[in-house]
């Protein structure tokens, strides 16, 4: 009888024992499940031209840096640069899809194409290509109003220059080249009438050899201004060597030119990046055309040169502050093209679309758009 209830009692402390280890590995497992982190959203970025410290690619990835800073491990980046915009580029923006990302960035004009090309082969994947002007439903494009900057600096410029000649040193010439060169030119014109831009096409992004002989070429056709709208810091380095004033584009570039760098249009993608992420993961995204403004953060004017006159300065900023209000437009009427033709009448304002297919040169920039 002993031994029956000593195995009934050792029976039950069994049946006990192994219902709490059940009820707690139940428990652990609901746990684990409920603080168990969702896997992160993966993100791929293409860069045309190696990242550097300084330019259009620095400012895109500062960009991205302000994102993953702001969702920390809720996203993972894999980021490509220095891929051509040629052939390479598709495959390129392929293998990022193939990798599984799930959201992809190609921040250049170039990329337009192979983009939408490989968004078509995965619909479930969203891109957004930097200053394209295409969309599908899972492909965005993104800019800014880079041309608004161009305006201000070139006001400065007009001020400025003394032989009233500023040269620009340009990439391609695609409609957002176009608008700053004509809005730089507006702007100089704005001050002096007479003023010239004499612009030299290099045929590349990046390119710091051929950005440096342009330069060159420019000074000696009397231009003691110089810009540009390429990736690299050659325009503003060789100037400075040549003790000629400039203007940094894309980033701050006064470390390198502190004498030579009156200032210089500054980008600021962070808050698109950010924004962007932040619906995919929201699950709220939609395919849409953002080109940012002056007023949504996108650009500014880095500080001016201890160089300009107070008075200048004095004039900079309220017209800044016009700009930013909606009061001052770069494309306000009336607008000639250097073959004398109207392109806005007096009263008038350039639309968007008529911004977005810019082909022309505006009075005051020598000589033709190459084709």
């Amino acid at each position: 009888m002993f031994l029956k209830n000593l195995n009934q009692t050792n029976s039950s402390y069994t049946r006990r024992a192994l219902f709490a280890l059940a009820a707690w590995s139940a428990l652990t497992a609901q746990v684990h499940a409920q603080t168990q982190m969702p896997a992160p959203l993966k993100i791929g970025v293409l860069y045309n031209t190696p990242i550097s410290d300084l330019g259009w690619n620095f400012q895109h990835h500062s960009g991205i840096q302000a994102m993953e800073k702001a969702f920390g491990n809720k996203v993972k980046v894999e980021y490509i640069e220095n891929v051509p915009e040629g052939p390479d580029a598709e495959r390129v923006i392929r293998q990022l899809a193939q990798n599984g990302n799930q959201l992809i960035f190609t921040p250049s004009f170039g990329y337009m194409e192979p983009t939408l090309r490989v968004a078509k082969e995965f619909p479930k994947v969203i891109f957004a290509n930097g200053t394209g002007y295409k969309q599908a439903d899972n492909v965005a494009s993104y800019s800014a109003r880079f041309y608004e900057a161009r305006y201000l600096l070139g006001v400065t410029a007009g001020y400025m220059s003394k032989s009233g000649v500023a040269g620009y040193v340009a990439a391609f010439p695609i409609p957002e080249v176009l608008q700053g060169i004509n809005a730089f030119t507006v702007g100089m014109r704005s001050v002096n009438p007479k003023a010239e831009v004499k612009v030299v096409w290099v045929n590349s992004w990046f390119d710091p050899g051929k950005e440096t002989q342009a330069t060159t070429s420019l000074i000696n056709l009397g231009a003691d201004v110089l810009t540009n709208h390429t990736n690299s810091t050659a325009v503003v380095v060789e100037a400075e060597a040549k003790g000629k004033y400039s203007f940094g584009y894309q980033s701050n570039m006064a470390k390198l030119a502190p004498k030579g760098q009156l200032s210089a249009v500054v980008h600021n993608w962070g808050p698109y990046y950010t924004k962007t992420v932040g619906d995919v993961l929201a699950g709220k995204w939609k395919s849409s055309d953002t080109w940012g403004s002056y007023n949504d953060g996108f650009i500014q004017i880095a500080p001016l040169n201890a160089a300009v006159p107070k008075d200048v300065k004095d004039k900079v900023a309220k017209l800044e502050a016009d700009l930013k209000a909606g009061k001052a437009m770069p494309f306000n009427g009336p607008i000639k093209d250097n073959e004398n033709k109207d392109r806005v009448a007096a009263g008038g304002t350039m639309s968007v679309a008529d911004m977005q297919k810019m082909d022309y040169y505006v009075m005051g920039v020598t000589g033709k758009v190459p084709k």
